[in-house]
């Protein structure tokens, strides 16, 4: 490939780092270099495709905003190219008629130019692909749907050679519901996201628009599964971050991350993730702003505006939560609404995989009632690294599986295939289950249970069983006794030595559903009732810190007392 070729010239700056790119992008433009300088054994870069696509995007002229009446070709950003190579004109080697990439994930804030892009990316499509082919964008509501049918008709509109007639017909026919090219009877169909009506569809291209919004995967399945039959399969999932982890964007980007780190052989996905390396610098790190903002760094008003928003947020605490999820791609739920910990630090603390073996525990449950979610945490200390180490499961009534999945958007079957959470009873949880559970830890793990702790609400039965073979604690569920194990939850989330597995997805929604209160005398607790959700798992780890930080802190005191 033509080494000063636009999207030849980013990757390499992302790569040698003239350009500050996030680590995940870092490594999808090595592989682009890779792929760019022939050492690619499987795939390459059509040569015709890029010249074809080059022509055609001096002939698109910019509508408006700071580069209006230009070729498109000119006004591109670097990432933009990118993107649009890597996904139209990377092919297999062996069969040059076939795509590499299938997936395109594109995650960015807002204002980076992503709804044009995806213009660009469409009108190209119309040109480039086979004759009847046909094209879809799903978006959560009509109005982003139409966002992107804009954009298309607004450069049509603009660009002398796009406008007019060929062989005595129209050259786009731009009707409410379609735009369709007459030149090759390709055909752009805006949808609106519904939860049945998504199927049938024969896409040969497809685009997801704020991915994050969606309630679950369907949008997503329901296009992917109309291409079966497609040679050149392609689908777009593009977003900026939302204040949720339970959205289906978040599963792409963690799929997608798997992928880059090699952990996943997929070479079917290409991903360009502008998330900050740095999630706690928001406030003073401009590199948080330019590795979420790319086109912030090619545009000098964007940073200009940026910052000025940045300062509005620092100063306004009701602000920050949208200026950091939006226009620094970070998850945050802050103060203003009375969050347990940022997600963010919590996920500095996920692992791979925890060895308990040999590991002394302590075991907190959560009995609630029979029809609600139950959850046993068990915990144990590192004294040497500081580290806490947590494993949780979740319990819910077998006969209400779809019930609660649909009702608070949470896909249980998952995570019960993953075996965070145990489905037991009928409509009602069975606590002999959970005691089971409990009674079989030290075999399965290969640990010492030291104590369980329980509230007496729902668990005194379970906990009269346990006495027999466990110590066990009545813990009172007020903020005077949970607040130091709360408190010190907190700190550990905060310095990343809550460590947990990172399969527990389940583990953090709890904690994204998390609520906090102080009482009169500031003393600070996880409110049921003022939480977003489901906090069980949350609850019953904060029993088994209350029993860990009880026996940390006896230590401490019988240390220093033996060196006085």
């Amino acid at each position: 490939m033509n080494k000063n070729h636009p999207a030849y010239v980013y990757a390499s700056d992302v790569v040698s780092e003239k350009v500050n790119a996030p680590k995940f992008v870092k490594l999808q433009c090595k592989d682009f270099i890779k792929i760019a300088n022939g050492k690619d054994r499987m795939h390459m870069i059509d040569e015709k495709k890029v010249e074809v696509i080059g022509q055609l995007l001096k002939l698109f002229v910019m509508p408006k905003g700071l580069k209006a009446n230009q070729t498109v070709y000119e006004t591109l950003a670097g990432f933009q190219w990118l993107f649009i190579i890597a996904t139209l004109c990377v092919v297999e080697r062996d069969n040059p008629d076939k795509r590499r990439y299938e997936n395109a994930i594109l995650e960015i804030c807002r204002k980076n130019g992503k709804t044009f892009l995806i213009a660009v990316l469409f009108i190209l499509l119309f040109f480039i692909e086979p004759k009847f082919s046909k094209f879809y964008s799903v978006a959560p509501d009509g109005s982003l749907s139409r966002e992107v049918k804009t954009a298309i008709e607004e450069i049509i509109k603009s660009s002398p050679a796009l406008n007019g007639s060929a062989n005595g017909k129209a050259k786009f026919k731009m009707l409410r519901d379609y735009i369709q090219c007459s030149l090759t009877d390709n055909t752009y169909y805006p949808l609106n996201y519904s939860t049945s009506r998504l199927d049938g569809k024969l896409p040969s291209v497809f685009l997801v628009d704020e991915t994050g919004a969606l309630p679950n995967t369907y949008a997503i399945e329901a296009m992917r599964s109309g291409q079966l039959t497609i040679l050149n399969k392609l689908g777009f999932i593009i977003s900026t971050k939302y204040p949720t982890l339970s959205n289906p964007f978040e599963d792409e980007v963690e799929y997608a991350k798997r992928v880059l780190n090699g952990a996943v052989d997929d070479d079917k996905v290409f991903a360009l993730l502008y998330e900050p390396d740095n999630t706690k610098g928001w406030a003073t790190d401009d590199a948080v702003l330019e590795q979420a903002n790319p086109l912030a760094l090619e545009i000098s008003a964007i940073m200009e505006d940026l910052k000025a928003k940045r300062q509005v947020a620092i100063e306004i605490e009701a602000k920050r939560e949208n200026f950091i999820t939006k226009h620094c791609n970070i998850i945050y739920s802050g103060v203003g609404s009375e969050s347990f910990v940022n997600i963010s630090d919590l996920r500095k603390g996920a692992v791979d995989h925890i060895d308990w073996t040999g590991s002394e525990v302590y075991i907190g449950v959560d009995l609630a009632m029979t029809t609600d979610n139950c959850a046993v945490s068990m915990v144990a200390m590192d004294e040497d690294s500081g580290r806490v180490y947590v494993d949780s499961h979740a319990f819910i009534p077998e006969d209400r599986i779809d019930e609660k999945s649909k009702l608070e958007r949470i896909p249980y079957r998952d995570f019960i295939n993953s075996m965070y959470c145990i489905a037991c009873g009928n409509r009602t949880v069975d606590y002999g289950a959970i005691e089971r559970f409990v009674e079989a830890i030290e075999e399965t793990y290969g640990v010492t249970i030291f104590g369980i702790g329980y509230d007496r609400y729902n668990a005194l039965s379970s906990a009269q069983k346990w006495e027999e073979n466990y110590t066990t604690v009545e813990i009172k569920q007020h903020s005077s006794v949970l607040h130091p194990a709360t408190k010190w939850m907190s700190e550990l989330v905060s310095d990343g030595l809550l460590c947990y597995e990172k399969g527990n997805r389940l583990l953090e929604i709890n904690f994204e559903n998390a609520r906090c209160t102080y009482d009169t005398n500031m003393n600070r607790y996880v409110n049921k009732k003022k939480s977003n959700g489901k906090v069980d798992m949350v609850v019953a780890t904060i029993n088994a810190l209350y029993l860990l930080h009880q026996n940390y802190m006896l230590n401490r005191t019988l240390d220093w007392a033996v060196q006085v």
